[in-house]
């Protein structure tokens, strides 16, 4: 399903925003509620579901946290995040030094979180059943974890030398936190600890002849400004602006050497991509420029790359569920992209193969003449 993602030209999502959009996000109870955050402080939230039944159909945007709202985010919203466990709680991170937490009901914060700086990326875990921390990157090199239940943010990971543009939580381990920074480094922090950091991860592997002494143990030779751990939370995929995707082993901290080629990232700010989950193999899906790279993660291999946009694309977000992706882009939309409807095959030539145009061309037959396909 997903080697045959296409803009679907029959489903829209409702367009509110009218400015760039910068982060989405669906829910993982039903995957049914999705959120997205503009560069003018506004949060909107919409029904995925074809409640029409028709063929054809809006997204529709249930309520959105506008400009004229008293508790709207002054700056560009960067982070969304639904509550990992159920739909009545979502954040929000904001180029405004905040950090706020809603209730989805009355759409009023429960609570907001202040910094010196601004907030780049927060992210809360997946997984996590004993603990709720909240953790933060922002302009300070320092990494700020908010703990949900006592609403205070004590806890603080020092190590970095700049700021912090992409956090993310293991989905394997509760207690185990990625983070990437604009001083080039990857850290690996298990936040028990006192000193804190477990490892930094170095792209040359260790290997001190091809680093320069200042350079070693950096994971990218630029910024760092994504971070997605692989499903099963065994790989970290980082992207930099060196213009370089890397692979990471998460627990022991070797570069897989996986080669993507050179992945355009131009960003200032954090970026937003996403893994594939569910399928095999996994893709991840990288904003790059005005279209979306879809790439093998374990080969590298570039698939397709997705075009509709007008503009530069700054998030994507997987939908499991149904194997679809949503986009959001400095153009004020939201594309969806769903898998291609297969043509249903007769029953009396079920034997023979399908029609060729529906394969990828990286698993086509090397016979098939280029004439018979569509």
């Amino acid at each position: 399903r997903v080697l045959s993602l296409e803009l679907n030209k029959d489903r829209d999502v409702e367009r509110i925003h009218g400015s760039g959009i910068n982060t989405l996000d669906i829910e993982p109870v039903e995957g049914r509620y999705m959120l997205s955050g503009g560069s003018d402080g506004v949060i909107v939230l919409y029904d995925l579901e074809n409640l029409s039944r028709q063929p054809s159909y809006t997204c529709k945007a249930l309520f959105s946290v506008g400009r004229s709202h008293p508790d709207v985010h002054k700056f560009s919203v960067e982070t969304v995040q639904w509550y990992p466990h159920d739909t009545g709680m979502f954040t929000s991170s904001s180029f405004d030094k905040t950090l706020k937490i809603w209730d989805t009901n009355t759409l009023q914060p429960a609570d907001v979180f202040h910094f010196e700086g601004t907030v780049y990326s927060h992210h809360m875990s997946p997984v996590a059943t004993k603990h709720c921390l909240i953790a933060v990157g922002t302009k300070s090199p320092k990494v700020q974890l908010c703990d949900l239940k006592s609403g205070s943010s004590s806890h603080i990971l020092q190590g970095h030398r700049q700021e912090v543009l992409a956090v993310s939580w293991s989905p394997r381990h509760e207690y185990i936190l990625a983070t990437g920074s604009a001083d080039g480094r990857v850290k690996l922090w298990d936040v028990r600890r006192a000193s804190g950091c477990l490892s930094t991860l170095d792209q040359h592997n260790g290997e001190k002849s091809k680093a320069s002494s200042e350079a070693a143990n950096t994971a990218h030779n630029g910024r760092v400004n994504g971070l997605c751990y692989t499903n099963d939370g065994l790989h970290l995929l980082t992207i930099g602006t060196d213009d370089r995707m890397r692979l990471w082993n998460s627990s022991t901290g070797e570069n897989t050497l996986v080669n993507y080629g050179k992945v355009c990232n131009e960003s200032r700010k954090g970026l937003k991509f996403a893994i594939s989950c569910g399928c095999n193999p996994e893709f991840a899906f990288v904003p790059y420029g005005s279209t979306i790279a879809v790439y093998t993660v374990f080969t590298g291999e570039l698939i397709t790359m997705l075009r509709g946009h007008y503009s530069t694309v700054n998030c994507c977000v997987f939908q499991p569920h149904f194997q679809e992706l949503y986009s959001g882009s400095k153009d004020c939309n939201i594309l969806a992209w769903i898998p291609a409807p297969r043509e249903p095959v007769p029953d009396d030539i079920s034997e023979k193969p399908l029609p060729q145009q529906h394969l990828n061309p990286a698993y086509e037959d090397a016979w098939s003449s280029s004439d018979d396909e569509g």
